[in-house]
Parts: C-alpha cells; structure tokens; sequence
C-alpha cells in the first residue's frame, strides 16, 4: 500500500481541548454553522493550539441553508434583510454579508478549508446548479479550500459533481462508509462520516473495528494523496482515535 497523509478528526469537540489536541490532527469548527460572529473565542482556542493542529470550519447557515426557526435560535445577534433572503446561495448582499462573516471566522482560527453542507431540501434543479456556479464563481476566497457535501438526490448524479470538482476544484465531501465517494477527478479525500444505518445519518452509531478496517482499506486505496477523515458521530473522538491508531499500525507494518 502506498503512503499517504492522513489527518484524522472530529466535526466538534466531544471531549475536551486539552484531549483533543493530544491525541487528534484537526476539528472542523460547527459552531461557525450557527453563527461565525465568535471571533475572539476562535482566536482563543487557535492560540491554545498546538502550532501544528488544523481546523477546519463550517458556513454558516445562512449561505446553505433556507429559514428554519429551530436553526436561527441560534444566532447571536440580529442579521441584516429578511428571512426569505437567507440560504441556497442566493446571488444577493445578505448571503454575501453571511459568507463575509464566515470568511472572518475562517481566519480567526486559522482554518484553510471551509465546508459548505447543503440540506436535501436543496435539490439539483438548473436553478441551484446555477446558484452554485454563480456563488463560487463570484466568491471563492483566495487561498482557501471549499469542500461541499450535499445531502440527498445530488449522489444521484455524479456527473454534476465531478462537473463542479472539475470547473472549480471544489472538494465533494461525502460518507465514504456510505458509499459517496469523491469523484475520480479529485485527488483529495475529505470525508464526513455520520455513523451508518438509518437515512442520510446516525449519530448515535458507534463504529465496530469491521467498520474502520473498511475505512482504513478505502483510505488507504491510493487514490488520494492527502485525505482528512472527520467523525461526526456521539462518539467521535473515540472512533477517531480508534481510527488514527489503526491507520499508524498499518504504516508500521506495511511501510
């Protein structure tokens, strides 16, 4: 098996920073997902870092996702327009405000991939292909790594999705243990595992050494030359460190 570089992680803290940063290579940050406008605290968690460990983070909500009153209780302070403006990238001042924010947020931490999660309710209709298009055409922030898992009928048409990695270089982030793979094109793997069984995730799956062997052996493929693999599960931190030992046996006992 050919050598790669693995960096192994949890979307979240599930357990302490001090443990975290010990054992683990990178958190993608969520709490930019509900509101990025908590600048000195990521700059306080960069700093108590080790200078090496990586984040990255989720956008916010208001660039991927549509009104959900459950979802914008969790906002911080008051956001300009209205509701109707917000989510599925639409081509407007207030979305572009939003992913302004995100982008500060982004370099508060220090996190050079930022992760757009969309909703199944956003569906690969010509309109959100469009919106899409526009959104990275328009704002893709220099220097930075976007990496998009979409939800639902999107792992229907891989076409698109190679489209999109081709086009623009933009990650497909998908659960590997479920099937959605990155296209061929892509020679980066970021994968976002949300435990198996149930529909699109469940969370509160523990993962059994069959399932990270599995995770290992497609990691491991040579397909990719550098691949984050970010657990995202009740128990991720354990099933991370489980994982990032599994993954260092192999390198000793097959160099």
């Amino acid at each position: 098996m050919t050598r790669i570089n693995v960096k192994v992680g949890t979307c979240g803290f599930t357990r302490s920073r001090r443990l975290v940063f010990a054992e683990l290579d990178i958190v993608e940050v969520q709490q930019t997902f509900y509101d990025p406008r908590v600048i000195s605290s990521l700059k306080r968690i960069r700093q108590e870092a080790p200078e090496d460990f990586e984040f990255s983070i989720k956008a916010w909500m208001l660039v991927t996702h549509k009104y959900n009153a459950k979802l914008w209780k969790r906002l911080k302070k008051p956001v300009p327009g209205g509701k109707e403006d917000y989510g599925f990238f639409q081509d407007n001042k207030v979305v572009a405000w939003a992913w302004g924010e995100t982008i500060n947020a982004a370099e508060a931490i220090g996190a050079m991939i930022i992760v757009l999660q969309t909703p199944a309710s956003f569906k690969p209709t010509e309109e959100n292909i469009n919106r899409l298009s526009t959104f990275l055409s328009k704002h893709w922030p220099e220097g930075y790594t976007l990496a998009w898992e979409p939800r639902g009928e999107w792992w229907n048409r891989r076409d698109l999705l190679e489209s999109f990695n081709r086009e623009f270089g933009l990650l497909i982030a998908g659960d590997v243990l479920r099937g959605r793979t990155p296209p061929p094109s892509q020679d980066t793997l970021y994968t976002r595992l949300h435990g198996l069984g149930g529909s699109e995730v469940n969370y509160r799956y523990k993962y059994t050494v069959e399932d990270l062997q599995r995770l290992l052996d497609i990691v491991r493929s040579g397909r990719w030359g550098l691949s984050y693999v970010l657990f995202n599960n009740v128990f991720s931190y354990e099933d991370a460190v489980a994982f990032k030992r599994l993954y260092e046996s192999s390198i000793l006992n097959n160099p």
